[in-house]
């Protein structure tokens, strides 16, 4: 006989894990359905964020920027070191621990709040007056559950180049290439994405030479134009090469690693010989092999579900949150889906403003952003106004080494509303948590300038951008 729940959420990475929590948080009983497991063929619940992806490469970008600091930086503290190594096998035993410590943290909230984690993969075989008829297959066994509502959180993975065999040894996408076991000579990336600048750096400052291939003819196409260009001039300052305007003709591995044939912006034909290649073009969505036409749900373009803005699909009870639906493939973005289905499957009415969820990208200096760029407000028609102010003004940047960068602001030109902030720094991904509360309650620049700030802080930036939209700040 089957097993019965209110709620079966399909997946157990940020999305789907929260929206479980919070489902068993407010009554109902809910089962969540995970397939992952680890090298060793453990059953790990994370998803991909917390396994292959957002907890790892942070984990690794912590520790090559340790690395780089003491290499390059200690001298200017006064402070001498001889000899500084590398222990790729221990950082890797560093990044394996955070993330096992992460997954078992959630075991342990499934057990606290009595969530039944279905081992295996879940696919639909149709509805019953009961609810929806799910499988979970694992290693040949089938176990057939039953639910009023499903929320599908299936997440995201690689998207391959049909040209490129990844075999995540000498060419690799994310997953291969946290998991490099020598520093590569030189490392070739294919992507100036998030992933791709993230990883870039991290092999970049363990002593790689990296170059990286964008076909598109800008830089990080999707940020304020200011960060964007300030962005390139601190990549290229650190040692990153990068090439826009690429097309990848070609792809060989050799006996000693992999050659690149491709046409640089001017169209003329280049060949790049590298140790390794990391292939980072963007992510699709993981709707495959999930039984959905057995329900009557089709995949739209490029296999995203449609939902509307309360993340349901068409079908009564059936929902679908994180990088299977519109929107940025973001963990934090798909954590909330996850708590507003969850909630709305009780009766509230909650709502997610999606204008006032955050961009970081993990590089040093670290960049973030909320709301919109000057280039799209003034594409809208917006009469705006803007201010900015530079982290080499600020004594807390100067006194830790990290004085790079700046703060823009993008205010109404009549009401003064926050419409944008940008951050390109040391830090910024929790700087721009302000930002974030700020436009939320539909702040002015003006609130931001009158709010005390702590001294000497970074934050101290946010107070002086926040004054320069009306040209009055005061360390400038």
């Amino acid at each position: 006989m089957e097993k019965k729940f209110d709620v079966i959420v399909i997946g157990a990475g940020p999305g789907g894990y929260i929206a479980a929590i919070r489902a068993a948080q407010l009554g109902q009983s809910v089962a969540c359905i995970e397939q992952w497991k680890n090298p060793e063929g453990e059953p790990k619940l994370g998803g991909t964020c917390l396994n292959v992806g957002c907890i790892p490469s942070k984990a690794l970008l912590a520790s090559s920027e340790v690395f780089e600091n003491t290499l390059h930086h200690c001298n200017d503290h006064g402070i001498s070191i001889s000899t500084v190594k590398i222990d790729i096998a221990k950082m890797h035993a560093r990044k394996d621990a955070i993330v096992h410590k992460m997954t078992k943290g959630i075991e342990f909230l499934f057990r606290k709040n009595k969530i039944t984690w279905l081992k295996g993969h879940g696919n639909f075989i149709g509805k019953m007056n009961a609810g929806y008829q799910i499988n979970v297959v694992d290693k040949g066994t089938v176990e057939s559950v039953i639910a009023r509502n499903v929320i599908i959180a299936t997440g995201s993975r690689a998207r391959h180049l049909p040209f490129i065999k990844v075999d995540n040894r000498i060419i690799s996408d994310n997953e291969g290439a946290l998991a490099f076991d020598s520093v590569p000579t030189k490392l070739a990336v294919i992507g100036a994405g998030v992933i791709g600048l993230e990883l870039g750096s991290v092999w970049r400052r363990l002593g790689s030479e990296v170059v990286v291939l964008e076909a598109l003819p800008s830089l990080l196409g999707a940020v304020d134009d200011g960060l964007a260009k300030e962005a390139a001039r601190q990549f290229t300052k650190q040692g990153l090469k990068i090439h826009l305007g690429v097309q990848i003709r070609e792809v060989n591995t050799t006996d000693n690693g992999v050659i690149i044939s491709y046409s640089d912006k001017e169209g003329h034909s280049r060949k790049l010989e590298a140790d390794r290649l990391i292939v980072s073009v963007g992510r699709v969505p993981n709707t495959d092999a999930l039984g959905l036409e057995t329900i009557g749900l089709m995949v739209g373009e490029h296999g995203f579900i449609n939902v509307d803005d309360q993340c349901r699909t068409k079908l009564p009870g059936i929902y679908a949150i994180g990088d299977v639906v519109r929107g940025p493939m973001l963990a934090h973005k798909a954590e909330h889906e996850g708590i507003l289905v969850s909630e709305i499957i009780n009766g509230q009415k909650p709502h997610i403003n999606y204008n006032c969820i955050p961009w970081v990208i993990y590089t040093e200096p670290q960049i973030a952003w909320v709301g919109k760029t000057e280039t799209q407000l003034k594409a809208e028609g917006r009469q705006i106004k803007t201010g900015q102010f530079p982290f080499i003004a600020n004594g807390r940047a100067l006194c830790i080494n990290h004085a790079d960068g700046f703060i823009k602001m993008i205010a109404d030109a009549h009401t003064d509303e926050l419409l944008g902030v940008h951050i390109i720094s040391a830090n910024a991904s929790d700087l721009i948590a302000e930002a974030v509360v700020a436009m939320e309650f539909k702040a002015a620049s003006e609130d931001i300038g009158r709010i005390c700030h702590p001294h000497p802080s970074l934050s101290e930036v946010m107070q002086e951008a926040a004054l320069s939209v009306d040209k009055r700040a005061l360390n400038m």
